[in-house]
């Protein structure tokens, strides 16, 4: 399998409801690439959708796996995990996924360092959210090691954001609503990656809930 979106020096923008569903090893269960290095032991970040009844194999994961379920019922033998739950499973762990009544979810895979062996499981409906670093801004943190961080934040829609300088890089998928930037505007389902010494000025737009991660790109550009 060719890689896809490799170069984590370019800005890239997909709006994810266009890509196509591409079959995984597993029945009923589908993908949508946004970026992969490698085969079916890749370092990926894609959309995954799980038809109802379907099972993925159990696995383990050698460099660890992050996923913030976005619909439906996400299982494994360790639990349920319903819309809106952010889990990270660290090297070495390992489940057999299934979805009785199906689901999708956002998942990246083989990205975490050797030395992070932090589990978490977050469901982001009960948790309690912080005031941002300006008014109309939210922010809820999932996980932040001091190499990279990664949160949900929510914007009104006459938040007044300032510029924000990505040293290492910014990854975010718009969980609902849209916002823009000097660059385009990016709506609910759109995933966008900025390269390590970006800036941004983004605003609110209509309002919007995020999900975004920073830091992590320096060592892949």
């Amino acid at each position: 399998m060719p890689d896809i979106r490799a170069d984590f020096s370019e800005r890239v923008c997909v709006e994810t409801h266009r890509a196509p569903w591409l079959a995984s090893p597993a029945n009923g269960v589908e993908r949508r690439m946004l970026d992969r290095i490698g085969d079916e032991q890749a370092r990926a970040t894609s959309i995954v959708r799980y038809a109802p009844g379907s099972v993925f194999p159990s696995h383990e994961h050698g460099l660890g796996e992050e996923f913030l379920v976005l619909e439906g019922v996400f299982e494994d033998e360790h639990g349920r995990y319903p819309a809106g739950t952010y889990v990270r499973n660290p090297p070495g762990s390992a489940h057999a996924p299934r979805a009785p009544n199906g689901c999708t979810i956002f998942v990246k895979l083989r990205q975490f360092r050797a030395a992070d062996h932090r589990h978490c499981v977050i469901d982001t409906s009960l948790a309690a959210w912080s005031a941002g670093p300006v008014p109309g801004v939210e922010r809820l943190r999932l996980h932040d090691d001091g190499h990279e961080s990664v949160a949900l934040l929510r914007w009104r829609e006459d938040a007044g954001l300032p510029e924000a300088e990505y040293p290492g890089g910014m990854e975010c998928l718009v969980l609902d609503g849209h916002f823009a930037d000097a660059e385009g505007s990016y709506t609910t389902g759109t995933w966008l990656r900025l390269p390590p010494g970006s800036g941004q000025r983004a605003r609110g737009a209509g309002g919007c809930r995020l999900w975004i991660k920073t830091g992590h790109l320096a060592a892949q550009a």
